[in-house]
């Protein structure tokens, strides 16, 4: 089988477990992150999801202990934090469809039935039901960042171990209407993190593809 640069990135990439904590990701390298982030598929577009990207030693360090005491979330070099919108509103759902307008000059006849269909579609949604929906999409966007970084050659350790209140307490995100749901670590592997040399385990591709062809 041939191999191609993004698979043989793959192979690379590992749910990293110690980082070097001298080691800092560059400017350029976290720009290409956030603008990867927000060019995330989401369902209808809606992008209920925020990134938080945290590099304040003092915050890192506070965090750990709502981690499991994980240190990668001090020791790396940023902390990512995949937030949700608590609430989504009609108001919110509006200002997408303005901005639709504004960047492809959608005529209203087009955008008005959609608009009403997803507003009167996510009102009849419970607000558990809307922050499922949008956890997913945070899911979404913490796969994309995880290839991103591989191909950055960026090191990443995605995590759902921690606790989501007491990040949102010491981050002050429910001001913000916004709620914690995943977590990842990024930086450079630190030289002694035995992880990085372990092979990789997964099952046969025989028994995780399935191919319907004619």
């Amino acid at each position: 089988m041939n191999t191609s640069l993004s698979t043989k990135q793959l192979q690379w990439r590992y749910a990293t477990k110690k980082f070097d904590s001298e080691q800092k990701i560059s400017e350029q390298k976290l720009d290409i992150i956030k603008e990867s982030f927000n060019l995330t598929a989401t369902s209808y577009g809606l992008q209920p999801i925020k990134l938080i990207v945290v590099s304040n030693k003092d915050i890192q360090e506070s965090l750990v202990a709502q981690s499991w005491n994980q240190r990668q979330v001090a020791d790396a070099s940023h902390l990512l934090i995949f937030c949700i919108e608590k609430k989504l509103s009609a108001e919110y759902i509006k200002t997408y469809f303005e901005r639709v307008k504004d960047i492809r000059n959608t005529p209203d006849e087009i955008i008005k039935p959609f608009q009403k269909f997803l507003i009167e579609d996510f009102e009849a949604k419970t607000t558990e039901d809307i922050q499922t929906w949008s956890t997913n999409q945070a899911y979404l966007a913490m796969g994309n960042l995880l290839t991103i970084c591989a191909l950055e050659e960026i090191d990443a350790c995605p995590m759902e171990g921690f606790k989501p209140e007491e990040y949102d307490k010491i981050l002050g995100l429910d001001k913000q209407n916004l709620k914690s749901v995943l977590v990842m670590p990024i930086g450079y592997r630190a030289k002694d993190d035995m992880f990085a040399s372990f092979k990789k385990v997964r099952r046969p591709m025989e028994e995780t593809i399935i191919e319907i062809k004619k």
